[in-house]
């Protein structure tokens, strides 16, 4: 019989080689992340292996799996431990070695493959590992399948049986050929090509190369030390550094890649950075001039312009404001047969005809460029000053303990729930409306809105304000979601502010 996994466990002890380590709240709504060696060990990592096989089986899903790694130091190690949990409950293993995450979905589909375990701490620091999952593709696990996988994980209720394993040795190659599969751009956009030292730099240069871009590299060797800061394109170090590089270079446009390469962050040709949300907004009119009557589904963190956009408005757009998260809006865009669905943190996730669902920061990069090669005459920066003029903040993310946060978050909803029921103001005025599909989405008279959630990967709230009136709204709206934060002791410092 495996050992049950503990909770706890001191590293360098006989205990902690002898037993697995998986602590309870690693399992988040749609995924698992961990920080390595302090909350999971390898017999840990091991163990969710044998979880996920045992729930796959379970389900009644074909058991064959593709299995990727990111580029960290301890990532193949990770990788390995999983792999041999899967074959031991029976799973048929197909090892794609280095990968993006959406090189793996793309795997799920050239192997008719039917589930995904993709080895990956995306942006988090390093330090971090986890598992992005699925058995149905292109979706991947939401709340109700991690939880039953944590259960039979933390019970170790595993069902034993042979698996068996192979390597596939020109997935990358496919995965390149397959994005490519395309006419090339009209003309030879320069771009910056920015990688943060992630996993996409052993793919972003070539495909955008391959696309006929001039391609202008960042930080593109990867090197999981990460020397610079994290490839994280919601990260203003990142977006700084692609800025700089972009009026240094007088390239039209910098695409900046996060570390398993599924999301892109975006800087226009005056190196001014474009918000994920707002560059959805800009994709959106253009695919909507394309398919009118076309549905969008947007996460709560993101702009108001998706509802409010005359150009969208005109174009019969539908745009239907769901959780954050990539497992949601990947799930919601499917069951609503949606053109797209964008993400504020750069996630964005195409469906038929331009993708297959998942979410491809290549992808995404090469909607960009041909948003761009479609209006020729016109910079970024010109197609960007055409939208309605909001202030927006960047996310912003207070420290809050895994074990309290969702309590807070709650305690925030409700304290805007009664605000509004007793006629409260909040920065001045009235709550016009209130989203909770999401945590408490509150919108005042104006236009306003501020948005608190739970982070459902990191021990963190998020924070996100905007204003269609000004700066100083934005400001003040800030300040009264800050203020209602500050009653609770359990919130501490943010990683980034206003």
């Amino acid at each position: 019989m495996y050992p049950i996994p503990q909770p706890a466990l001191t590293p360098n002890t006989f205990a902690y080689e002898s037993r697995p380590l998986v602590k309870p709240t690693g399992f988040r709504e749609y995924d698992a992340r961990w920080l390595f060696q302090s909350e999971i060990n390898l017999m840990g990592v091991q163990a969710l292996g044998l979880g996920l096989g045992t729930y796959v089986r379970r389900s009644g899903v074909r058991p064959e799996i593709v299995v990727g790694h990111d580029f960290r130091g301890y990532s193949s190690a990770i990788k390995y431990a999983l792999i041999a949990g899967l074959m031991a409950v029976g799973l048929k293993v197909h090892d794609i070695g280095l990968a993006l995450s959406p090189m793996a979905y793309f795997a799920q589909f050239a192997l008719d493959v039917p589930c995904v375990a993709m080895v990956t701490a995306s942006h988090n620091d390093n330090g971090w590992t986890g598992v992005k999952m699925g058995a149905n593709r292109p979706l991947t696990f939401g709340p109700d399948e991690m939880a039953a996988l944590r259960d039979i994980v933390l019970a170790a209720d595993f069902d034993l049986a042979p698996g068996s394993y192979a390597f596939v040795a020109d997935m990358a190659e496919r995965y390149i050929a397959d994005l490519l599969d395309r006419p090339k751009l009209s003309r030879r956009l320069k771009v910056v090509c920015a990688c943060g030292n992630g996993t996409a730099g052993a793919f972003a240069p070539k495909v955008l190369e391959g696309l006929g871009c001039e391609v202008v590299p960042l930080d593109v060797e990867p090197d999981y030390t990460f020397p610079r800061y994290n490839p994280n394109p919601e990260d203003m170090k990142m977006l700084h550094a692609i800025a700089d590089t972009v009026t240094a270079s007088g390239a039209e446009v910098g695409l900046g890649f996060d570390g398993d390469g599924d999301r892109c962050g975006v800087v226009d040709n005056r190196g001014d950075e474009i918000f994920a949300d707002k560059v959805g907004v800009m994709l959106a009119r253009d695919l909507s001039a394309i398919h009118p009557g076309a549905t969008f589904v947007v996460d709560v963190k993101s702009t108001g312009l998706y509802a409010t956009d005359p150009v969208l408005i005109a174009n019969g757009v539908t745009a239907d404001y769901w959780k954050t998260g990539h497992s949601y809006i990947k799930r919601r865009v499917s069951e609503l047969r949606a053109l797209a669905g964008f993400e504020k943190s750069g996630h964005f996730f195409f469906g038929p005809p331009i993708g297959r669902g998942y979410d491809d920061g290549l992808v995404s990069a090469i909607a960009v460029c041909e948003l761009l090669d479609r209006n020729p005459g016109k910079t970024l920066a010109e197609l960007k000053d055409a939208l309605p003029k909001t202030w927006s903040s960047p996310t912003m993310s207070p420290h809050c303990a895994d074990e309290v946060k969702y309590r807070v978050a709650d305690a925030v909803v409700n304290h805007f729930a009664a605000a509004k029921a007793n006629g409260e103001l909040i920065a001045g005025q009235p709550i016009r409306d209130l989203n909770t599909v999401n945590g408490v989405r509150v919108t005042v008279a104006d236009g306003s809105w501020g948005l608190v959630r739970a982070s459902s990967n990191k021990p963190e709230l998020v924070v996100v304000v905007e204003s269609p009136v000004s700066e100083r709204r934005m400001h003040e709206m800030f300040e009264a979601i800050d203020a209602v934060l500050r009653r609770h002791p359990e919130v501490g410092a943010y990683n980034q502010r206003l």
